[in-house]
């Protein structure tokens, strides 16, 4: 595949992982369960993604990035959240050699970066409440939900990432 054409498919892969985190942080946001104390957003479930490609750490951030600007969230929600996303994407794709792994770091960033977060932005008390919350929100999300994602495109892994780009050795 030439140089151009890999980055393009690239941007692809990234945008539609983006614009799949959008729509799914909106179904949840309609639902009333993507913000606040307790959060499940089944656009977390995306987050085991990077154990596939490494197209999805920038979709990820982009999509959580723009899932909280366009639901209105505090600009420290906005800014802590989308990094929480992108450490625990990040961390997931540098320790992918587990499957059983990939969910681990997006719940552990999440877990510790929101809660302060939920307290300095938007006055959710108590502090240690939150950390018992938003972790088992991501627990649900990125543990259950990602999981069962993950085991769900094992299955067919070579027609969807066939031709990725800077694809992974060995995967």
């Amino acid at each position: 595949m030439k140089k151009s054409n890999a980055r393009i498919l690239f941007l692809t892969h990234a945008a539609l992982i983006a614009a799949l985190y959008v729509v799914l942080t909106y179904i949840a946001f309609w639902l009333g369960i993507s913000s606040g104390a307790v959060q499940v957003r089944f656009s977390e479930a995306l987050t085991i993604l990077p154990y596939f490609t490494p197209a999805a750490v920038p979709g990820l951030f982009v999509g959580c990035l723009l899932s909280n600007l366009l639901t209105g969230a505090a600009i420290p929600d906005i800014v802590f959240g989308s990094l929480a996303t992108l450490i625990g994407a990040l961390l997931t794709a540098k320790f992918r050699q587990n499957k059983w792994f990939a969910p681990i770091p997006p719940i552990l960033a999440n877990a510790v970066i929101i809660p302060p977060v939920l307290l300095f932005a938007y006055g959710i008390k108590p502090l240690w409440f939150s950390y018992i919350t938003v972790t088992l929100g991501e627990i649900i999300s990125c543990g259950v939900l990602g999981m069962l994602l993950l085991f769900a495109l094992e299955k067919s892994m070579k027609r969807f990432f066939a031709e990725q780009p800077f694809a992974y050795a060995g995967k």
